[in-house]
């Protein structure tokens, strides 16, 4: 069950022996799945946004690119207001441990883990993409994968951001969290990814840039324009046996 507190987190001290446990966690679905649809009850959530403009070709050094590329890996995209990441910062991002903090209403705290079970950081069909995807653990709220993903076309020197999930429901620790969650998960999630493609902008160049993004037509936009689509899952399954034979700790 996903550790949770009213009206504080947890100390620095408390994370780091929680970091340490999470070690002994295998994810809470079977991994390798390939049938994660609606029609299988798994929800599906997918936006992207430009979030920066290159010179075309490879990225620059220390462009807008290779700057937001540092906030995806250290997971700085997220809004701390709602998710705060936690992990070992000596930890190489391929099978790093992550404890979510996750926070509802300003005063609940729940406590989850994930781990990065890929990476991708290659260049095919004219552009470099770079991202990971993390699987939640046993316990977690959620069972599900999430990709977070940049990519740069080398034609046109778009930068974009891209994030991809499958969900379903987890572990919850009480009856009245997994009713909130129902309730309130949505607004939570469309807020969360729309703020996400923010900070990405931000850290693409260098802080808050002084200069918006302007369309193909001329237009001057106050940041990204983020395109958003969730996919309800359609009905609800059993919950699945564990394949733990597929993780091992790194």
């Amino acid at each position: 069950m996903a550790e949770w507190r009213m009206g504080r987190g947890w100390s620095e001290a408390e994370l780091a022996g929680r970091l340490v446990a999470l070690r002994g966690l295998h994810p809470n679905f079977p991994l390798g799945q390939e049938d994660l649809t609606p029609e299988n009850g798994w929800s599906l959530y997918r936006s992207e946004a430009i979030v920066a403009r290159e010179p075309p070709g490879e990225p620059v050094a220390s462009g807008p690119f290779r700057q937001a590329a540092v906030a995806v890996s250290n997971y700085q995209f997220s809004n701390p207001k709602i998710v705060v990441g936690h992990f070992d910062a000596r930890s190489s991002l391929l099978g790093r441990r992550m404890l979510l903090e996750i926070v509802a209403l300003r005063t609940l705290h729940y406590l989850t883990g994930v781990i990065v079970g890929a990476v991708r950081d290659e260049r095919s069909d004219g552009r470099h993409t770079f991202g990971f995807r993390y699987d939640t653990l046993e316990g977690h709220i959620e069972r599900g994968s999430e990709w977070f993903l940049l990519t740069k076309d080398h034609a046109s020197g778009e930068v974009r951001f891209r994030i991809e999930a499958a969900w379903q429901p987890g572990d919850f620790p009480n009856w009245w969290s997994r009713l909130g969650f129902r309730l309130l998960a949505p607004a939570y999630q469309r807020r969360w990814h729309h703020q996400a493609h923010w900070r990405i902008f931000r850290a693409a160049h260098g802080g808050l840039s002084t200069l918006p993004p302007v369309g193909d037509l001329g237009v001057a936009h106050a940041g990204p324009a983020v395109t958003y689509r969730r996919t309800p899952a359609r009905r609800t399954l059993r919950k699945p046996a564990l394949k733990q034979e597929h993780m091992t700790s790194p």
